[in-house]
């Protein structure tokens, strides 16, 4: 289990610190054009919120870990994943794009898994 905690908590980890890092340095178009249509319905502000929360937690699930202590600090952090995948699962339900809808789902139950998995024995 611990081998699988690893695994996942740094694939959920590298994927939010990329993923946010795009959208936080890229304007609103860049993220549109890039494929990111979801951004059309959001003011670039709440855009950059979005991605800077997900680059912190991505951050933040990974860096604990490596350091040996503040596993609450990973919990927290994939709760807060899983609430950006919430959200981000419903705006894509709601634009009928259920692809993204799908792999964000993906995440959604890696973020939940880590939150378990996580926990102080």
């Amino acid at each position: 289990m611990t081998i699988a905690l690893w695994i996942v908590e740094s694939l959920l980890g590298l994927i939010f610190i990329i993923t946010g890092s795009f959208k936080f340095f890229q304007s609103k178009e860049k993220v549109i054009a890039s494929g990111g249509t979801w951004a059309e319905e959001f003011e670039p502000s709440i855009i950059k919120v979005i991605a800077g929360v997900e680059l912190i937690s991505g951050f933040s699930v990974i860096v604990p870990r490596l350091l040996g202590h503040g596993h609450y600090l990973t919990s927290m952090s994939a709760i807060c994943i899983a609430s950006i995948m919430t959200g981000s699962i419903y705006t894509h339900i709601r634009r009928k794009e259920f692809q993204h809808a799908l792999i964000n789902s993906v995440f959604l139950f890696m973020a939940l898994f880590v939150t378990y998995a996580s926990k102080p024995v």
